[in-house]
């Protein structure tokens, strides 16, 4: 069984449809899939539309977290979308991307970038916007030559030349709004470093006294000794331990199904959750109207 539960589709900064997203799981040999975009669900009811028989969808969310003035992204799975209290907080981000994203390009334009709101906007389509859409402006504009490439204190890293913050929520508050919406958390990529400042192993125990149920230990950003480290932690907090692509279609090089979850711990994610459950596939839009 390969399952893997971190994926975006152009409901956020991937370049995958919702639907081009599952079909493309289940041609990948995927079980099961979860779609995780950023501080949205808008993509769940298209691809609950398209899911193929044989593929279960994992719904879910990348809520945007900030600890002590470090970013950090916060995997919620099988919440309730409509609590209110979560769905507020997701808007209260989601409204502050586009200013965000409007500060950015203006601290790039003073930088002799000449990326324009105009070209970020047609990159993003109807997702949220985010800095993945302005890395992908500055590719095609020769300045980079990766979104990955985007990504560093010369431009959009955070504290990054470019950078400008948003609003992110509290992980605390997160693990307890997820919580009361029956969903089950699980802290993406912790050993990231490339990616700018990390929390500190200090943080992590604090969060798991928290209620945090998991670490994404197997990612494309970890190394094998980075791995290591997370899964000792792991074991030593009593946290599940997931894997997973945190594919975002052509926009970064990872392929679905590069790192995938057991399927005893996805077994204990279900168990569990309470706010949904996995939808299994039966066939394009005959899963919608189950």
């Amino acid at each position: 069984m390969r399952i893997d539960l971190h994926a975006h589709s152009t409901a956020s900064d991937g370049t995958d449809t919702p639907a081009e997203l599952v079909r493309n799981a289940a041609a990948a040999g995927l079980d099961v899939v979860a779609l995780t975009d950023h501080d949205t669900v808008g993509g769940h009811a298209e691809a609950i539309a398209a899911l193929p028989e044989g593929l279960t969808l994992v719904t879910g969310a990348e809520l945007s977290c900030r600890l002590d003035g470090v970013g950090l992204h916060m995997l919620a799975y099988l919440f309730d979308p409509t609590e209110p209290d979560l769905a507020r907080e997701r808007e209260l981000v989601r409204d502050d991307r586009v200013p965000r994203a409007q500060t950015m390009i203006g601290k790039l334009q003073a930088l002799g970038v000449p990326v324009t709101w105009e070209q970020v906007a047609r990159i993003a389509g109807d997702g949220s916007v985010g800095r993945p859409h302005i890395a992908t402006a500055m590719v095609e504009l020769g300045v980079v030559g990766s979104v990955s490439d985007a990504f560093t204190p010369q431009w959009l890293a955070d504290g990054g030349r470019a950078y400008a913050e948003k609003h992110e929520l509290d992980p605390f508050e997160a693990i307890r709004l997820v919580k009361a919406a029956g969903g089950v958390t699980v802290f993406a990529h912790p050993g990231a470093a490339k990616r700018g400042q990390i929390v500190p192993e200090s943080a992590i125990a604090e969060l798991a006294a928290a209620g945090l149920d998991g670490i994404e230990v197997d990612h494309m950003d970890h190394d094998d000794a980075t791995r290591a480290r997370l899964r000792s932690l792991a074991s030593e907090l009593d946290l599940l331990t997931t894997g997973s692509s945190d594919y975002h279609g052509s926009r970064k090089t990872c392929r679905l199904g590069d790192f995938t979850t057991d399927p005893e711990i996805y077994g204990e994610i279900t168990r569990r959750a309470a706010g949904a459950f996995p939808v299994p596939g039966a066939g394009g839009r005959a899963a919608a109207d189950a």
